[in-house]
Parts: structure tokens; C-alpha cells; sequence
């Protein structure tokens, strides 16, 4: 399923979603056979197809965030699980001339509108390559490489600071601080933001 637009979208946590004017939404259902444990993986998965789709100028933010050079995002992802049944969703803002501070479009100049049915359906197959290949096939050092996390110093509710050191093989951030190293789960993670290390 695609559409040019939402109404009422929302992104992780049930935090809004803002359309580009010219912007992708696209949401697809499949049944998975991937253990319980290793779900939430998905949606990295689907992180590392989107960054092959967009294309060399975005980085992955953990755990599922596209952002451009500058740090802008440019795209977010959606898993939702309802029994063996997955809903994998993504919204991508394709041009947007005049973007609020911290968003941005994908493209320069409006791509008109079959681009992102042609996106949709490139990232599609990819991610069903992917899953095909099951969790095995997923390799953190892949994802790390196109991470803007990865190096950062960051907070979250509850914790840090601490710098982003790894992705571990179930998805986890790996962090280490003050504290000590830990892994942090998206389920348990509602913001990571940039900090400082006085902060």
C-alpha cells in the first residue's frame, strides 16, 4: 500500500508524522517465521534496504531514523507486530522547499509523482530479499557503516551520557559510559538524542 500523503500519521511512540507536499507512505504486511527475540530486528533491516533505495547521501539513525548529511530526517520506519502478522511502514519526505528545522526532502527538485511508487516497491523487494535471508543474514558491522549513530555521544530517557560504540546481532545499541557498556533495546528507548559529554 501507497499514498502521497497522511492525515494522521504518526511515528514510533505514537509521535506525529508531518508530510513533505511531496512525500511516500508506504506500509506492507507479511506473515514472519523469525523467532520471537529477533523481531524487533526487522526494522533495521528494513533501515539498511531504505539507505540502499535513497540512496549514498543518507545515514541510518538507531533504531529507525533516515537522516541526510546534515543530520536532517529525511524518512522514518514503522514496525508493528499483531500475532505472527508484521506491518513494516515507511514514510519518506521526497521534496520539500520549505522544510521546518530538522526535516528536510530527499530530492532537490520535485521528482514528480510516480517516484515514490518507484521507491516503494525497490525497497520492497529488498527488504524481502532480506528476510528470506532470516535474521542470520543480518550483519551489524553492514549497518554500523551507514549509521549517523554509531561514534555519537548520546542520552536517553533514563540514561547517559554515553558514546554509541556497536550494533550487537539482535539489533541492540551498544553504548558505553560512566556506567560501564550496556545494550539498549528499542522497545525501552524513547529518544536518542546528540549530547555532549558535560552535558
Amino acid at each position: 500500500m501507497t499514498a502521497t500523503a497522511q492525515e494522521a500519521g504518526r511515528g514510533r511512540g505514537g509521535t506525529g508524522w508531518v508530510s513533505a507536499p511531496r512525500a511516500l507512505a508506504t506500509s506492507v504486511a507479511f506473515e514472519t517465521w523469525w523467532p520471537v527475540d529477533q523481531v524487533p530486528l526487522i526494522t533495521l533491516v528494513a533501515g539498511l534496504s531504505a539507505k540502499r533505495v535513497l540512496g549514498p547521501a543518507v545515514a541510518l539513525k538507531w533504531p529507525n531514523d533516515v537522516l541526510t548529511e546534515s543530520g536532517e530526517k529525511v524518512a522514518g520506519l514503522l514496525a508493528e507486530r499483531t500475532g505472527e502478522l508484521v506491518v513494516m511502514g515507511m514514510g519518506v519526505n521526497l521534496h520539500w522547499p520549505d522544510a521546518p528545522q530538522g526535516m528536510a526532502g530527499l530530492f532537490r527538485d520535485d521528482p514528480g509523482p510516480e517516484a515514490g511508487r518507484r521507491i516503494a516497491t525497490q525497497w520492497c523487494e529488498d527488504l524481502f530479499a532480506e528476510l528470506a535471508a532470516g535474521p542470520e543474514g543480518f550483519l551489524p558491522a553492514e549497518y554500523e557503516e551507514v549509521s549517523a549513530t554509531i561514534g555519537s555521544v548520546i542520552a536517553w530517557e533514563g540514561g547517559g551520557p554515553a558514546t554509541a560504540i556497536g550494533i550487537d546481532a539482535t539489533g541492540g545499541l551498544v553504548v558505553e559510559g560512566a556506567t560501564g557498556r550496556q545494550v539498549l533495546r528499542s522497545g525501552q528507548v524513547h529518544t536518542v538524542r546528540p549530547t555532549t559529554l558535560t552535558d
